[in-house]
């Protein structure tokens, strides 16, 4: 049976269906699977729309461009359910729990707090109990064939090497839960360091604690485990470089691209271990058809790493530099300066960095702002993403292994055509071309610049390129000088410079303070 046949007049259920991952899994679904049944996407209002409303927004997309031009009469196949997995029983009527007990043969369970730094309560109520629920939810379910849960591969910190297997979670699920339940902000915070552990935040944690509850419901459900690494932008499907968000390395590019991130700690010699979305999502198709139609069962739960890090190993440092060629012959819009930032492994140098890269210009630039009477943003801007980029470090400090052999399998379970619809190997691809597009995609989806501005774009990059020059050159002088003034041995081998010292500035004066006379 192909993956096409398993799911035709199959219904879904989808938590989670809004964010990144989500909306690829329904565009693809949708496109290459003509005789898919209904797909009952879980929502909740928002920003004082609707979930009718929101469900359209979604439609008019970029990213569903294809299915309304070739097929806009699949789109009435997502019927949207207002829920949310933050309530039992997704907070819907009994009515509808039991059209979704009698028609879903297909759980793919997305809902997630991706926000790292968000407190263990948020995550954990999220993550870990909307799991349980959503789980339970399922459990009604007469005609389920698989439930698909998606968790992250960087959910074991303190193991070298992720396989794909099962490790016991630093404490049991429903201790925890019942902890955020009665214990107040103030003693969460106080807490949650010993609890986590070796983690780096509450989101791996929370996940973690997730897949020990998926763990517990293999055997009454059938249930699989898939682990994606960093999710990227689209490699293919539907448009190459397709993003809504910049979270992860495309953020990092593009934040550098527009000179407001100059430094990192980041190892340039590590695998990044990530992965295209839609290259997530054809595995994540193809495993829950896999999954539900074996034959035997295995005594433990299947459990899916999918990343492509190993197909065609891919430092940090790569993607920095093809980043930098790339922003420099096609720069991004007004950038508040140059882009030229690194990245550095050492700790002292980066916060140097930070202090003369990021703090003193935007504290500098809402200076100028107030005495305009603007309002200010720059320090605010610079504080979230120190915020952001403390959280990220962890991830590009340390290397990451994650053997895949069941993900490596997959393309023996499909046809030659079904290889490509479902395409899960990168080996060949063209990886400079990929990160390249990644970029174009989030200049274009996420900060809605136009590409035929490039011309415009150059004259500003090269106006900032030379004051970057003058001000690095003025701020080697100024130290220099500094440096002269305060040790002497140093201002007597300047002062041999002569003709060469004496027009320079500020070193010129301090090295020769009786030159006008």
């Amino acid at each position: 049976m192909s993956v096409r046949e398993f799911y035709a007049g199959k219904n879904i259920l989808l938590t989670g269906g809004t964010g990144f991952m989500g909306k690829v899994l329904i565009e693809k679904m949708l496109y290459s699977i003509p005789d898919l049944g209904t797909i009952y996407l879980l929502m909740r209002p928002k920003r004082g729309k609707s979930v009718a409303q929101r469900l359209e927004d979604m439609h008019r997309l970029p990213l569903f461009d294809r299915i309304r031009n070739e097929r806009p009469s699949v789109l009435k196949k997502v019927k949207a359910l207002q829920g949310d997995v933050l309530f039992d029983d997704f907070g819907l009527s009994e009515s509808v729990i039991e059209e979704l007990a009698n028609e879903v043969h297909v759980v793919f369970h997305f809902a997630a707090t991706l926000k790292l730094e968000a407190p263990l309560k948020d995550n954990v109520d999220m993550n870990t109990t909307g799991t349980l629920r959503t789980l339970k939810v399922a459990k009604r379910m007469r005609n389920l064939q698989i439930f698909v849960h998606l968790s992250t591969a960087f959910c074991y910190p303190d193991y070298q090497s992720l396989g794909e297997r099962m490790h016991a979670p630093p404490a049991k699920p429903e201790d925890v839960m019942r902890l955020i339940e009665w214990m107040d902000d103030k003693q969460l915070k106080v807490v949650t360091p010993s609890l986590l552990g070796a983690h780096p935040n509450s989101y791996t944690y929370s996940k973690r604690l997730a897949e020990r509850i998926v763990e517990e419901a293999y055997g009454e459900l059938p249930v699989v485990i898939a682990r994606p690494s960093i999710v990227c932008p689209s490699y293919r499907e539907p448009v190459a470089g397709w993003v809504d968000n910049l979270n992860g390395p495309v953020g990092l590019m593009l934040g550098a691209g527009k000179g407001v991130i100059r430094t990192m700690l980041c190892d340039g010699t590590l695998t990044a271990q990530v992965i295209p979305v839609d290259i997530a999502i054809n595995a994540i198709i193809a495993l829950g058809k896999i999954e539900a139609t074996k034959p035997e069962k295995s005594e433990v739960i299947p459990v899916y790493n999918v990343n492509v890090g190993h197909q065609q190993p891919t430092t940090w440092g790569d993607v920095l530099n093809v980043a930098k060629v790339y922003g420099r012959k096609y720069p991004l819009e007004w950038p508040l300066w140059y882009p030229n930032g690194d990245i550095t492994t050492n700790k002292a140098v980066h916060e140097v960095k930070r202090v003369l890269f990021h703090l003193l210009p935007a504290y500098f630039i809402d200076l100028l702002l107030l005495l305009l009477g603007q309002k200010r943003f720059m320090v605010r801007i610079q504080d979230r993403i120190s915020q952001g980029l403390e959280v990220l470090q962890y991830f590009t400090m340390r290397p990451w292994t994650f053997p895949c052999p069941n993900f490596d399998k997959i393309r023996s379970y499909l046809d030659d055509e079904e290889k490509q619809i479902f395409l899960t190997d990168l080996s060949k691809g063209d990886r400079d071309e990929y990160m390249k597009k990644s970029v174009e995609g989030g200049r274009i989806y996420c900060l809605k610049e136009d590409p035929s501005k490039l011309t415009k774009n150059r004259t500003h990059h090269n106006i900032l390129f030379v004051l970057d020059c003058i001000v690095k050159f003025f701020f080697v002088m100024l130290m220099l000088s500094f440096l002269a003034s305060w040790f002497e041995p140093v201002k007597t081998v300047f002062s041999y410079g002569g003709p060469i010292i004496k027009p320079l500035p500020f070193l010129g004066k301090t090295v020769f303070p009786d030159q006008d006379n």
